[in-house]
């Protein structure tokens, strides 16, 4: 059955984005990677992070990223937020509202804890609302501040 693969545009980036990418993510692997001389940067790549795979293009300066295509990382628990996030934002890449970030690409992502389905999206409205709003103050999600504002505390 075909798999659907997010094709990444770089401008001659795809060396240093292979290098960030396999030493963010643990289980990161190389499939392939194409190179038109020993010395020129790799033309394209396919990598896997985390089960899903990625073809990374060395397209030229035509087209960027933008918000409108994120990626959303599944974390559990804030010591899987604080890796990504940090590796992220302190790598050259951009704070954004909720959880999102860009990376020193400008590829956008959303650090999520699962805990955010117990808390922002659990059963107890009231809660769930005072979660939400205590979301929306923040910028990497912090699962304790999402629990208090769920129980009320």
């Amino acid at each position: 059955m075909p798999k659907p693969m997010p094709c990444l545009w770089f401008d001659d980036r795809i060396d240093d984005a292979i290098k960030f990418y396999s030493e963010t993510f643990k289980s990161a692997k190389v499939h392939e990677l194409v190179r038109h001389a020993p010395d020129k940067p790799a033309f394209t790549a396919i990598i896997e992070l985390d089960g899903q795979k990625f073809f990374l293009l060395n397209g030229g300066p035509q087209f960027k990223f933008t918000e409108a295509v994120s990626f959303m990382i599944d974390c559990d628990g804030q010591e899987e937020v604080d890796h990504f996030w940090n590796t992220f934002v302190d790598n050259g890449g951009e704070e954004s509202m909720c959880g999102w970030c860009k990376d020193k690409f400008g590829l956008s992502w959303q650090v999520v804890p699962k805990q955010i389905f117990e808390t922002v999206f659990g059963p107890d409205k009231a809660g769930a609302e005072r979660a939400m709003q205590a979301m929306l103050s923040m910028r990497k999600l912090v699962v304790a501040d999402l629990r208090k504002a769920y129980e009320g505390k």
